[in-house]
């Protein structure tokens, strides 16, 4: 059975989609077959992050519309074997959550993590589409607009019966923890609401990775957190360490 993981956060600009890259990523170099569903119509990134941008032949968009099915659909990522991606259309598309726990269903014997990616935003197919996850990641940086906004998706997703929920700190640097917008990282964990999973510093090396499409350096300091948070995805006991820089 696969476990179905979703990726979210209450506003843009956060990394959800380079988390999820990063933890598909990390998930499939430990040996786990992955697959990330990206739902960020018309704004699809995850191609060109896994360096796909011109192979991808068939899209989220030709399953919905039934032109495919979800595994015709599917598409290898080239850098990680156990990786696969089934990317959002390029235009915009309409969806509810049935439509894709109907693809989940339909592909979950194939693979041991489902990844959803979805929208970033406060709205209901977002929360509709998470309802069954058997885990969400909401995802928050330093900066209070985003700390607000997650707390508010929580106490959404709480409200609605959704225990099971887990924080990732993005985008941390000594830049701003201590005397800019956070004091350090129990302000942002207590304001949220949300038990700490994992933090994920600002990696230069990552951000020129993903945007050039290319394999993440194995000496990248994100990626360290990456593969230490699918540990903890898995099971496995992996002690919080944060270097940040």
């Amino acid at each position: 059975m696969s476990k179905i993981i979703a990726v979210t956060s209450g506003k843009g600009g956060t990394g959800k989609s380079t988390v999820c890259a990063g933890l598909g990523y990390t998930l499939a170099k430990q040996g786990h077959r992955t697959l990330i569903i990206e739902l960020d119509f018309g704004l699809r990134c995850l191609d060109i992050m896994f360096g796909m941008e011109n192979s991808i032949k068939y899209d989220l968009g030709d399953v919905l519309s039934g032109k495919k099915q979800a595994l015709e659909a599917v598409s290898q990522v080239p850098m990680a074997s156990n990786l696969s991606l089934l990317c959002a259309p390029k235009t915009l598309t309409t969806v509810n959550a049935e439509k894709i726990y109907d693809i989940c269903r339909s592909v979950k014997k194939y693979f041991e993590y489902i990844i959803i990616d979805t929208g970033a935003g406060i709205n209901s197919h977002v929360f509709e589409i998470v309802e069954q996850a058997n885990l969400i990641l909401v995802i928050s940086t330093p900066d209070q607009v985003c700390i607000r906004d997650a707390s508010l998706m929580s106490d959404e997703f709480y409200n609605r019966g959704n225990k099971s929920q887990r924080l990732i700190i993005n985008k941390i640097s000594k830049k701003v923890i201590g005397n800019a917008l956070v004091a350090n990282l129990d302000e942002i964990i207590d304001k949220v609401g949300v038990q700490l999973i994992g933090v994920i510093p600002d990696d230069f090396k990552m951000t020129v990775a993903t945007g050039k499409g290319n394999p993440i350096p194995t000496d990248s300091e994100a990626l360290r957190a990456f593969d230490a948070i699918s540990k903890r995805l898995d099971g496995d006991f992996v002690p919080l360490t944060v270097k940040i820089s």
